[in-house]
């Protein structure tokens, strides 16, 4: 009986890994803005024709879109079952990239990337964490929750060249349609993997290499939604997340800009290397957070990330910036912006219990989405009216900082 139940949680736990590697193209935006921008600069019949200021905008919107459609997943995933949550999620996906396979209008890519891919995004991600959790006793949380959400920083890694050749040798729109019909087969496919343990099932911590002990691992009194919201640590949680993320998405929607002036038309590579920092933070995260505690692993990658964001000034300002330096800062940050993605659900999980975790996780995560699109759009616009990233980076370092302080109002894990 352990054998099986331990072989169906490492299932459900690559499954939900293997859904996520599909809906981290997220975080290859930057490619698909840089072909955007040919497209204005080129003109002509059939072209985009969009306010250069207006480039992160479908971005934007599809990281705030995805956040709170992970409020709604959340309970479709905590009533209805991962299953049917993922699958939902694979199919507005797959709708939304076809849609804008068609189309080089604004308003159409604002709703098709913006609003049905973010929704989908938003209700695969959302049914892929919870069910690996189930199956894991509590001194695996962190693990368990870095491994899941490493898929969709992953991503980036093969989808990043695989997007570089698709646009070398089809149009944007052809290149879109690939990836829609692609999300349809994967993440529905991967959908059907996902479950939850039976209701009598017992969570049994492992202690040896030898097998499983069975010692049932108590877990504290399950929050609803609304009694989490009532608590003052929500909210210092909710603004932490704003500022890790925020300051994290700003970097890496700009990526293979700031990357192309060192590394020209090989810039694609600095994204596809700045998602594997950015699942590794993942990782190394939880790991580390199973044995140092969530507070102490926060404080320690928040304070870095600071550090990183003004050392990154003067070499991203720099016209003859080494490309070294600017794929390791960029593997860094992505690293340290990986953390969140595998703290900030362990954290939910902890303080407020697994019953109602997908709609907790939800409210918690909005604050991924409107860092996202407040720290993108700013960026957007700080770049177009100075025409330097500096004032961006300094801005999130100084944000950082205060997050860093916010954590000390946390109390110490037990």
């Amino acid at each position: 009986m352990s054998k099986a139940v331990k072989n169906k949680g490492w299932m459900v736990t690559f499954s939900g890994t293997g859904i996520n590697l599909a809906l981290g193209i997220l975080y290859t935006w930057s490619i698909f803005k840089g072909a955007i921008r040919q497209s204005i600069e080129k003109g002509g019949e059939g072209s985009f024709n969009w306010d250069p200021a207006a480039l992160n905008d479908p971005y934007a919107v599809c990281c705030i879109v995805f956040a709170f459609a992970m409020i709604i997943a959340g309970k479709c995933q905590d009533k209805m079952g991962p299953r049917i949550t993922a699958f939902i999620g694979g199919l507005l996906v797959s709708l939304g990239f076809i849609w804008i396979s068609r189309t080089t209008d604004y308003v159409a890519w604002i709703v098709g990337f913006g609003v049905l891919a973010g929704t989908g995004i938003g209700f695969g991600y959302s049914a892929a964490t919870p069910p690996a959790l189930k199956w894991f006793p509590p001194s695996k949380t962190g693990l368990i929750a870095g491994l899941v959400v490493s898929g969709f920083g992953l991503a980036s890694v093969y989808i990043a060249p695989l997007s570089k050749y698709l646009l070398g040798v089809w149009s944007l729109q052809s290149s879109m349609l690939f990836f829609g019909l692609a999300f349809f087969v994967v993440v529905c496919g991967l959908s059907l993997m996902l479950v939850n343990p039976p209701a009598d099932f017992t969570v049994e911590d492992f202690t040896s290499d030898s097998g499983v002990v069975g010692v049932a691992t108590k877990i504290q009194r399950d929050f609803g939604p609304s009694e989490m919201i009532r608590t003052g640590k929500f909210y210092v949680i909710w603004l932490i997340y704003f500022i890790g993320a925020g300051a994290g998405l700003m970097v890496i929607g700009s990526v293979a800009g700031m990357a192309k002036k060192s590394m020209g038309e090989m810039a694609f590579l600095a994204v596809a290397i700045l998602a594997v920092g950015n699942a590794g933070g993942r990782i190394v995260a939880g790991l580390l957070s199973d044995k140092i505690g969530r507070r102490s692993t926060l404080m320690l990658m928040l304070l870095f990330q600071a550090v990183l964001m003004l050392v990154s000034i003067p070499v991203v300002g720099s016209e003859n910036s080494s490309s070294v330096m600017v794929v390791l800062l960029a593997t860094l940050i992505g690293f340290n912006y990986g953390t969140n993605l595998s703290l900030f659900p362990s954290l939910t999980k902890d303080n407020w219990g697994l019953k109602n975790f997908g709609m907790n996780y939800g409210i918690v995560f909005s604050a991924w989405g409107v860092g996202g699109f407040v720290m993108g759009r700013l960026s957007q616009m700080i770049k177009t009216s100075t025409g330097s990233d500096t004032y961006s980076f300094i801005t999130a370092a100084v944000l950082l900082f205060i997050g860093v302080g916010m954590t000390f109002i946390l109390k110490k894990d037990k």
